[in-house]
């Protein structure tokens, strides 16, 4: 049974993202999709992320960053426990590095 936050919308989210074909498609998408205060805090815990993955610790991330120990501390978890979507990117984009 599909978790309460994977719905027919998400699904139609992600499928116009993956619709995207470019660099400058899906950067042109998020403005549009979001604020400029979300997508700071999207680039944020993306960051975070990238960091923790290469065993960075917390308060050294947060202060690289600019992001609040809270913040890491959640993206930490999601990294994780969540769904595998922070792994697969980050190793995605190590791949083609």
């Amino acid at each position: 049974m599909a978790e309460q936050w994977h719905t027919d919308q998400v699904d139609q989210l992600a499928d116009a993202l993956l619709a995207l074909r470019t660099r400058e498609e899906m950067a042109d998408f998020l403005r549009d999709i979001c604020s400029l205060h979300e997508i700071e805090t999207l680039c944020h815990r993306w960051q975070c992320a990238q960091l923790l993955a290469q065993g960075m610790p917390y308060a050294k991330v947060a202060g690289e960053v600019g992001a609040s120990t809270a913040t890491v501390t959640r993206v930490a978890h999601w990294l994780k426990h969540g769904e595998g979507g922070y792994r697969l990117a980050i190793d995605r984009i190590g791949e083609r590095a």
